[in-house]
């Protein structure tokens, strides 16, 4: 499949040809949602914790006397029913992640890229290169694209650092490195800016056949 190379200003340079096993497989929205679940657990931190009967501190000694003072008979003053006591059924640390088939998320990520483009969401950018490192001029140049967040995504020679330092006061703005290209973030941000040289390693990155061959 074709889809026009635009620079910085919105023009068209040239045309590149999609791979459609990578940008043409069919919408798997459960697929999706379950990769999202995946990387928001793995994000979450499980420091949650509190203090068992076991872990408060103090002695094992009987607040007071077994008899004649009309409260009911108590072994320590640890339990929760005591103040600064221990915490009745309280969470514990505790990981949150849960694996997933390397396969699910090669495919997750396909139909997220797939989506995208169907929905002419996916923008091919020549170079991010530019001369001036002014956020003024960026800013005035993407406003052609009509965008409410925007994800660019560059190769793995690296960022211009003009680029760099003229997107860094831009809000609803990130970059990514080709490599760190994910699903939440695909789905997240309304357009994604990908340059040119980066197709050929997402493409080579997620094509099956080509990693069997490194195997071989």
């Amino acid at each position: 499949m074709k889809i026009s190379i635009l620079n910085l200003k919105n023009k068209s340079v040239g045309d590149i040809d999609l791979d459609s096993n990578i940008f043409g497989v069919k919408k798997l929205p459960d697929l999706i949602h379950q990769i999202i679940r995946y990387q928001n657990a793995k994000s979450r931190q499980g420091s949650h914790k509190t203090k068992s009967r076991s872990e408060v501190s103090g002695r094992n000694k009987k607040p007071f006397s077994q008899k004649g003072t009309g409260n009911a008979r108590q072994g320590s003053n640890k339990p929760p029913n005591f103040r600064g006591g221990a915490v009745s059924m309280g969470p514990l640390n505790r990981d949150y992640s849960f694996s997933i088939n390397k396969k699910e998320k090669r495919l997750a990520l396909k139909s997220a890229l797939s989506i995208k483009l169907n929905l002419d969401k996916i923008i091919i950018i020549d170079t991010f290169e530019i001369e001036s490192f002014k956020t003024k001029e960026l800013y005035k140049d993407l406003q052609n694209f009509g965008y409410k967040s925007a994800l660019f995504i560059y190769s793995d020679n690296g960022l211009n650092k003009n680029f760099k330092l003229a997107s860094s006061n831009i809000p609803k703005i990130s970059l990514l490195n080709q490599k760190g290209i994910n699903v939440k973030d695909l789905i997240t941000y309304d357009k994604i800016f990908i340059e040119q040289k980066s197709i050929n390693e997402i493409t080579e990155r997620l094509s099956w056949k080509i990693q069997a061959k490194q195997y071989l």
